[in-house]
């Protein structure tokens, strides 16, 4: 019998919204690792104002992101809105390239781009609606080809744009590029995908904005997602530290860190899938827990690794585990507002932001106390705690208690 993903796969809105996911991967992968190279030594910005420019982008894409998400339920559109943020994406990315000033790179950076982020929650919540119209059951592998295809953007797509643009001596071409897939995808969304209402439109409608605002507030969903981002901070960790053992303690090269990404990255895609095949019989939970005790198993071996080859014996664990805490918090996420899609979804903007803000202080304290060794030993401490909160609110049950 064919598996829920190649089910889901044969309905023709759901293969488009994947085709708009990989434009939507392609722009951020294109200009993503370049930023920072732009940003600093070609346009001249300073450590402090990159650094503060950052984090205030990423405060930024959360606002925005909840508030679409708030407003894609009410007006139950969220097509119209998806394409307004491409717009926004065309705009930030173009203005980079063609007007290279301070000015036009922190505009970009602090509102544009942060409003254009918000489409990946929103083509979540789309392609949600229309798992719901096939069958709640297919919302996990849909969920997991989504995701698939944004890492495999991220595998091919960084090293492609150095080489092509290496003898160019500037990477400003990148953001050229990124704002033509831009560009591509809003004919994409505006010719092939038809206008979807949300599941209960409503009720979105019934829901004032500070209402919206409370229940991602309620201590149902701020719980679940402090143990969510507890187990996302080791992904954060993991990427901080490993170069840096590998470097270090295990006795590598730089040769080896890119060796040792690139399988990861390349296995995660395949592993991303299978974790979607998983969930047809397991719930999310299981599946979530299983994924997070093998991915804090990896951390411990990864503290312990003393010798090169340990670091890439653990490849294998490592895409496993993180293809799982990749994919599957998606979907639980949204089942914490399960009839409000758009704001369902606008949580993985917030657990991405508060998995990496805790993953920046469990640096911060490893390093101080200790080496970056004992930096990942730690991290799985943190993830054995966030498996333990969730087991703790939500163990043994398909969906969310009422904690």
């Amino acid at each position: 019998m064919p598996s829920s993903l190649l089910i889901a796969m044969r309905n023709p809105v759901i293969r488009t919204s994947m085709f708009a996911i990989v434009l939507f991967g392609f722009s951020g992968a294109a200009t993503s690792p370049y930023q920072s190279v732009v940003g600093i030594t070609e346009l001249g910005l300073s450590d402090g104002l990159y650094s503060a420019l950052i984090f205030a982008a990423a405060l930024v894409n959360v606002a925005l992101s909840v508030t679409i998400g708030i407003v894609a339920d009410r007006v139950g559109n969220y097509r119209t809105l998806m394409l307004a943020v491409i717009l926004c994406g065309v705009a930030g990315y173009g203005a980079v390239y063609l007007l290279p000033t301070k000015l036009s790179f922190v505009l970009a950076a602090l509102i544009l781009l942060p409003a254009y982020g918000a489409l990946n929650p929103l083509l979540f919540a789309y392609v949600r609606t229309a798992a719901k119209d096939m069958g709640g059951r297919h919302a996990a592998a849909v969920n997991s080809a989504i995701r698939a295809a944004i890492s495999l953007s991220w595998v091919l797509v960084p090293g492609l744009v150095g080489l092509v643009l290496s003898a160019h001596g500037s990477m400003l071409p990148a953001y050229l590029l990124a704002s033509l897939g831009c560009l591509a995808n809003f004919v994409l969304v505006l010719r092939r995908l038809p206008p979807k209402a949300a599941v209960d439109q409503a009720l979105g409608k019934r829901l004032s904005f500070l209402a919206s605002f409370g229940e991602i507030l309620s201590l149902r969903v701020v719980l679940r997602l402090l143990a969510i981002a507890l187990i996302s901070s080791t992904l954060h960790v993991n990427a901080a530290v490993l170069p840096l053992i590998v470097t270090g303690a295990v006795g590598g090269d730089v040769g080896d860190i890119g060796i040792i990404v690139g399988i990861v990255a390349l296995l995660e895609v395949i592993f991303i899938l299978v974790w979607g095949r998983i969930q047809d019989s397991l719930s999310h939970i299981n599946a979530l827990a299983l994924g997070t005790a093998i991915y804090v198993v990896n951390m411990a071996l990864l503290g312990l690794s003393a010798e090169r080859w340990h670091i890439y014996a653990l490849t294998l664990v490592s895409a496993f585990g993180a293809a799982a805490l990749i994919s599957i918090p998606i979907t639980y996420l949204q089942e914490l507002i399960a009839d409000r899609p758009g704001l369902g979804s606008s949580l993985i903007s917030v657990n991405i932001f508060l998995g990496g803000g805790l993953g920046a202080a469990l640096f911060a304290l490893g390093t101080r106390i200790s080496d970056y060794s004992g930096t990942a030993l730690l991290s799985s401490l943190a993830g054995v705690a966030g498996l333990s909160l969730l087991l703790f609110l939500d163990g043994g049950r398909g969906k969310a208690s009422a904690l």
